[in-house]
């Protein structure tokens, strides 16, 4: 197994729209940088946010998870509460090939404010946009910023195709476009 060059990334993305839509270049002026690096592409988060809220006091069970324990919102700027998270997604939508998986890590900007961005790894022939977790572990409120940088994929090749894939187990995440909750 590799990890893939910016060669690779551009040649896969623009020949087969493994990232959609796909920035050539690093683009780091005046924002949280994005776009095609060395040996990764900077994923952007969109402008639709599920915001966690207590409100309504009950337990959070991946098993059962009730929808109302999030606010909604569509926004530039998302302020993520003291000690809590949002849901986002991703602007690039990804087609994941047979032989390569993901590892995604948070851009150190924001890791550097007490901000964690947890991504799970794109499987092999896994697509969509995917659904970011963004913890603010600070007593303050954090900001995070829409349309811009949020985290790093790095892609792994390996030396042969896996013999099943996201695709073939008919994966509950397949194809998400809007930021997804828990599914059983």
């Amino acid at each position: 197994m590799s990890i893939k060059s910016d060669n690779w990334i551009k040649k896969m993305a623009l020949e087969h729209r493994m990232i959609d839509p796909f920035v050539e270049n690093q683009v780091r002026s005046g924002v949280i940088s994005f776009g095609l690096s060395s040996y990764g592409y900077d994923i952007r988060v969109a402008d639709d946010f599920k915001v966690f809220t207590n409100i309504n006091s009950t337990v959070i069970d991946p098993k059962a998870f009730d929808p109302r324990s999030f606010v909604d919102l569509k926004t530039d700027v998302c302020i993520v509460p003291p000690n809590s998270f949002a849901l986002a997604r991703t602007v690039e939508y990804f087609r994941i090939p047979r032989d390569v998986l993901t590892v995604c890590l948070g851009k150190s900007t924001y890791a550097r404010c007490g901000i964690i961005v947890n991504v799970t790894p794109f499987e092999p022939e896994w697509e969509g946009t995917a659904t970011l977790e963004i913890s603010n572990t600070t007593p303050l409120p954090a900001k995070i910023y829409a349309n811009e940088g949020i985290a790093q994929v790095l892609f792994f090749q390996s030396d042969e195709p896996c013999r099943t894939s996201y695709r073939d187990k008919k994966g509950k995440y397949q194809a998400q476009i809007d930021v997804t909750l828990p599914k059983i």
